[in-house]
């Protein structure tokens, strides 16, 4: 029996090498990359493997690089992290193939626990509370962020609101549920 390989692809150092000693601690061999281009050839080559890809990467999308791995790797566990959680970005990593997503910050023995999950969901639980105006607002601004490819003054225009006003609401950390 082989030994699980994790490979995690993400431009910050400092969160990468943590989680890659947590999961070396917990008995798996782990690689680390700076960016999905490096992680390549290691992706072809791994039998038992979970890739951990970061949403946002320096000048790049993890959403980008789905397909690719997929393509590499089909039978891989692929969960797309990160720290810029929406349900626009969900949903669109899901068609694009990914077998989940989890908002950082996150430790290794919560992603353990969420891939040995069994994957039916019936113990998510379900928030009898709408979402908060202001949560609403986030997810509505990083839908039409993300409509625009990033442009910010694109999607300012398409928000009825001043460039600048935007930068400031995108510095802020989202609001919780």
């Amino acid at each position: 029996m082989s030994q699980q390989t994790i490979i995690i692809i993400d431009d910050d150092n400092v969160y990468r090498d943590v989680l890659a000693r947590s999961f070396q601690r917990l008995g798996f061999l782990v690689e680390h990359f700076a960016s999905p281009v490096e992680a390549l050839i290691s992706i072809e080559q791994a039998v038992d493997l979970t890739v951990l890809l970061d949403l946002k990467l320096e000048e790049d999308s993890g959403l980008r690089w789905i397909e690719s791995i997929r393509q590499r790797n089909s039978g891989c566990y692929l969960l797309l992290l990160t720290g810029f959680a929406s349900i626009s970005t969900a949903v669109q990593a899901i068609k694009l193939g990914a077998d989940d997503y989890l908002a950082k910050p996150v430790t290794a023995r919560e992603i353990l626990t969420h891939i040995n999950n069994d994957g039916s969901g019936v113990d998510t639980p379900i928030n009898d509370k709408p979402m908060s105006v202001d949560r609403l607002e986030w997810e509505h601004i990083q839908k039409v962020l993300k409509d625009n490819d990033g442009n910010v003054s694109a999607s300012a225009r398409a928000l009825g609101m001043h460039r600048r006003t935007l930068q400031r609401k995108l510095a802020k950390k989202p609001a919780r549920s």
